[in-house]
């Protein structure tokens, strides 16, 4: 870990949703760690249960319709599961902080960008001037005239500047861990990677720690310490990335890995490009789980064990874990 300890460790999270009798198991007994001021992804297709456990980690689920089954998500040390709602609201925003992948639809349209980023800071931080201290944080993410637009609405605002609020909402109050859920999906090439470097740069000054939720695999090669791959709502395979992404062991993280698309490949006899591979079938609904390893439908090394029985996870000397019967 890059930092001094532990920040945050998940044990075996089960967040469920419906009832207790037929639970439609979203996130069933994910595990991971982040240390401080690291970035740890946590990559998968859609469908696997990555942002479900991303908004977990501050209890943002609505209980009814989810409930968390099980598990413990310790913040420094505390459980955030127990925590109380006072505690729960200091948590939210001052200490953990979430930039979301669609910033039109997280933006409240009928209030000036100014006032929402303002919000936080008279919540957590009334030891400042929050209009100023808004100003300075909209210029810290790179918006031009930040005097002026702090009076501007969203729609008055293009998507990469949208998304410019957003992480200068959520580093308002300087948290120890930013959630980026998918934070440049809706964005073209070019701000993709100003916004990824305005990340990368505000990281390394406010020494905070990153989750970032992806499934796009050259973003977490070159930013992400560790990651952990998810599948149905588990950790199919984790590690640090240079191990998982250069020694997958797992055939869903292979799968994941053939199918980036590469300019300029070519093919075996030199003469055409390969096709870009994919994943036959589709993941699995939390619903409708199929018996023994989840990813076994679509897997091209199935035994009959793996139709049977789950694998459990299993680690090596550099903690490299993988949930399989057969690894590669």
């Amino acid at each position: 870990m890059e930092g001094n300890g532990k920040l945050l460790e998940v044990k075996y999270l089960k967040t469920w949703f419906g009832s207790e009798k037929e639970p439609i198991k979203a996130v069933d007994g994910v595990s991971f760690v982040v240390g401080e001021g690291e970035t740890v992804a946590l990559v998968g297709e859609s469908g696997c249960g990555k942002s479900v456990t991303a908004m977990s980690l501050a209890r943002l689920i609505p209980q009814p319709p989810g409930f968390y089954a099980g598990g413990e998500i310790l913040f420094q040390g505390d459980d955030v599961l127990k925590m109380t709602n006072q505690r729960l609201l200091e948590l939210r925003g001052r200490d953990i902080s979430y930039v979301f992948q669609d910033p039109s639809t997280s933006l409240n349209p009928v209030f000036r960008v100014g006032d929402q980023i303002m919000e936080a800071l008279e919540l957590h931080r009334k030891d400042v001037d929050a209009k100023s201290e808004a100003v300075k944080l909209m210029a810290m993410v790179g918006l031009p005239d930040p005097e002026t637009r702090i009076r501007a609405y969203p729609h008055e605002m293009s998507g990469g500047m949208q998304q410019r609020i957003m992480i200068a909402m959520a580093l308002a109050c300087r948290p120890k861990l930013l959630v980026a859920d998918e934070p440049t999906t809706a964005l073209d090439v070019t701000i993709q990677a100003q916004i990824l470097e305005l990340l990368s740069s505000l990281q390394r000054e406010l020494k905070m720690a990153v989750v970032l939720i992806t499934h796009n695999l050259g973003l977490v090669a070159d930013t992400a310490h560790s990651v952990y791959v998810m599948y149905s709502g588990r950790v199919v395979e984790s590690g640090l990335t240079e191990d998982v992404l250069s020694s997958p062991a797992h055939p869903y993280t292979r799968g994941l890995l053939d199918a980036v698309p590469r300019l300029g490949a070519e093919g075996k006899t030199g003469e055409k490009p390969d096709r870009m591979k994919g994943i036959p079938g589709s993941v699995p609904h939390p619903a409708h789980l199929p018996e023994g390893c989840k990813f076994a439908p679509r897997c091209s090394r199935v035994q009959n064990v793996c139709k049977q029985k789950e694998p459990k996870i299993k680690s090596d000397e550099k903690c490299h874990s993988v949930r399989c019967y057969f690894p590669l």
